[in-house]
């Protein structure tokens, strides 16, 4: 199996993907709405996960994993990407926060195991081809 991603690394892709579809947020409801808007947080939370959803699905993984060279891979070796369902899955249950804390030795949350899938280092996936 690929080295999957260090913590350090998940936690910066978080990050940049928060402040982004923050940002997003922000430039649709303007800075007054996000400042006045008790729901800010929750539009953040759906645009974050319909961005890592779309984005793992369609190029291996979301904003901020792109940035940090991680992709989202199945664990069945297949090589295909992950399906849209399966992204889905997996971004609501790393939307509930626990799931990512609950894992196996491999790096694997329970999120992971849910989708088949893995989040793993670029570097790793090129080394074996």
């Amino acid at each position: 199996m690929e080295q999957t991603a260090s913590w350090a690394q998940r936690a910066l892709a978080l990050l940049v993907d928060w402040i982004v579809s923050s940002l997003i947020v922000i430039g649709v409801i303007g800075p007054a709405g996000w400042n006045e808007n008790a729901a800010s947080g929750l539009y953040v939370l759906g645009v974050f996960v319909l961005e890592s959803t779309l984005l793992t699905a369609l190029l291996g993984g979301s904003f901020g994993k792109l940035l940090v060279r991680l992709r989202v891979v199945r664990v069945d070796g297949s090589g295909r990407p992950v399906d849209l369902l399966h992204c889905l899955l997996r971004q609501v249950m790393v939307a509930l926060v626990i799931p990512p804390l609950v894992y196996r030795p491999d790096g694997r949350g329970l999120h992971d195991m849910a989708a088949g899938s893995a989040t793993a280092t670029l570097a790793s996936l090129q080394g074996r081809k």
